[in-house]
């Protein structure tokens, strides 16, 4: 074979290695594409898997998409006897929906604002009503939409690593996701401390203020899963009694009491307010370095979201999941429409000053009738299950 043949021939199959890696490689983000979210069946389990680490498996729509009649399937299953969702990646269980193509395809008009925020309620309501014991591992982040896809669940476990909060009114928007259900049925009045300040919660602290029914170490996390997927034809109660022995052997800061424990009594005081006006004006009397902390940290929310938010609560505490899941769909649209979601979405998401320009920028310029506004009815376009 001549020396120019034989050139030719490893140039031939450099270029059909080339086509085979390139072949590959558009194989793999196909397949990438499609794997956001992950739905196998092992063991007595459906098991779920939020599967983009590199957003902190942010939920958007096509997740949703895949997640919610994969579940109404595990629930019909009669070989199915449990419903597990974790995170990838063990930085986050999911850090929220995917606010920021949210934010883009409601100020293009698109359908896909309406879509999400309907389809991820509708999920929320799905998980809330599960005939089936639904185990959410809280491992990692957890706020906003992922809070929405563990908390209204039989029993979310927590580990060291858990951090939850419901930042919203920083971004101009309200702590949805069936908050208006779940947080004014926390202890005392700290549901409501949460939604307006966004407070987060770590660890342990996620456990004691009943976000989490469960605390276990991170290193037994994996243990901990293949445990239950053993089980044979379990009960309630035998998921339970897994749950409550991997609870019982966690050390970690078994003995810490709850961060908030020491200011619990002067919180449900001054949030058990049915005004915002009236909730800064009991901070400001106490003066406290705790209760001017908290002060700072309203001032630089969205006052229409402040207000929207403390009537969600207050009406909220008296209504069934869906009928929360209703008025917060009314309330999504409407912030949709308006202009303090967006701005405060390019303050802290895109551009990240960290100053948005609320309007109004004042509470009392956000009146009573303003607010009707928000929670009107929607008539034929209303959330229906």
């Amino acid at each position: 074979m001549g020396l120019q043949q034989m050139w030719r021939l490893v140039w031939r199959f450099n270029s059909f290695k080339r086509t085979d890696i390139i072949l590959q490689h558009l194989r793999m983000s196909k397949h990438t594409e499609a794997a956001e979210v992950l739905l196998e069946r092992k063991g007595c389990a459906g098991v779920i898997t939020l599967n983009r680490p590199k957003f902190l498996n942010a939920l958007n729509v096509s997740m949703i998409r895949h997640i919610y009649p994969q579940l109404k399937n595990w629930e019909q299953d009669p070989e199915t006897f449990l419903i597990i969702i974790k995170g990838a990646g063990g930085k986050a269980f999911c850090a929220g929906g995917d606010i920021r193509a949210i934010s883009e395809a409601g100020k293009a008009n698109q359908k896909i604002a309406q879509d999400f925020f309907r389809e991820e309620y509708m999920l929320n309501n799905a998980i809330g009503s599960c005939q089936k014991p639904y185990v959410a591992l809280i491992h990692g982040i957890t706020m906003g939409g992922g809070v929405g896809l563990s908390v209204h669940g039989q029993f979310r476990v927590a580990t060291e690593k858990s951090l939850f909060a419901m930042p919203e009114t920083a971004i101009g928007l309200f702590p949805d996701v069936g908050g208006g259900y779940f947080l004014p049925r926390l202890r005392g009045k700290l549901g409501y401390f949460l939604a307006l300040t966004g407070f987060r919660l770590k660890g342990r602290d996620v456990y004691a203020a009943g976000i989490a029914t469960h605390f276990v170490d991170s290193e037994k996390l994996g243990m901990l899963e293949e445990d239950l997927l053993a089980l044979k034809s379990p009960s309630k109660e035998n998921i339970a009694d897994v749950l409550d022995a991997y609870h019982a052997k966690s050390k970690i800061d078994q003995d810490k009491s709850f961060i908030l424990e020491e200011h619990m009594d002067k919180i449900n005081s001054w949030f058990s307010a049915n005004t915002l006006e009236k909730i800064i004006e009991n901070l400001q009397q106490d003066g406290s370095s705790f209760a001017l902390e908290q002060l700072k940290v309203i001032s630089k929310m969205s006052p229409t979201s402040l207000k929207i938010t403390l009537r969600q609560l207050i009406e909220g505490s008296s209504k069934t999941l869906q009928e929360v899941l209703t008025m917060e769909y009314r309330l999504s649209q409407a912030c949709m429409g308006g202009h303090d979601f967006y701005e405060g979405v390019r303050a802290v998401l895109i551009d990240k000053d960290q100053s948005p320009k609320w309007k109004p920028a004042d509470l009392k310029e956000v009146t009573d009738e303003d607010l009707n506004d928000y929670f009107k009815s929607l008539g034929s376009n209303d959330l229906k299950f």
